[in-house]
């Protein structure tokens, strides 16, 4: 099952990027190495079932099982243990990846209440990241089944070496970067 995204990444993007930035070879062309999903969860401390249910959403929208992530060092003013888990992340490549980065940028992002484009920054080496608010922008997560509406981070990693590069790349594949005025 190959991605629509994928398709016009080879197909259109690739062709783009080689004429606008002058690649002399396809394989100096920047294109997505994965993409992590990330839920931090300061409230687990408290409540322990808040992992399980980050995780069943963050499996439900992925389709792939996340791992619990824990803290590394104590910190004492947080109440917080070396060891406990604070957050669930589920890192995607392949087929799994262009699919969710279709589903985000094609259906949950449009979803979103008041939505204006996202953000254009990136971090300098061409990788971008994304604050979502809600889990309830993916279609696929039922709001009965939900305990509490959870914001998580999506960082796409590129192999691109400059933010231009890196911003081009993402909006030719149709990432709603708000528009300047």
């Amino acid at each position: 099952m190959s991605s629509q995204l994928k398709k016009r990444y080879t197909e259109e993007v690739v062709p783009a990027l080689i004429k606008e930035f002058g690649y002399k070879n396809v394989m100096q062309v920047p294109r997505i190495r994965k993409v992590v999903i990330n839920i931090g969860l300061g409230e687990a401390l408290d409540n322990p079932k808040a992992i399980e249910h980050a995780v069943r959403d963050l499996r439900t929208i992925t389709g792939q099982q996340p791992i619990i992530t824990k803290a590394r060092k104590s910190i004492a003013n947080f109440k917080l243990r070396e060891g406990r888990p604070i957050g669930v992340k589920v890192t995607l490549r392949g087929e799994r990846m262009w699919a969710f980065l279709d589903r985000l940028m094609n259906v949950a992002l449009p979803r979103t209440r008041d939505f204006r484009g996202v953000p254009d920054k990136l971090d300098g080496h061409g990788n971008y990241t994304l604050g979502v608010r809600e889990q309830l922008i993916f279609p696929e997560i039922d709001y009965d089944q939900i305990d509490k509406v959870r914001g998580f981070e999506v960082s796409i990693a590129t192999t691109a070496e400059t933010d231009e590069e890196g911003r081009r790349l993402l909006e030719l594949l149709g990432m709603p970067f708000r528009r300047r005025a």
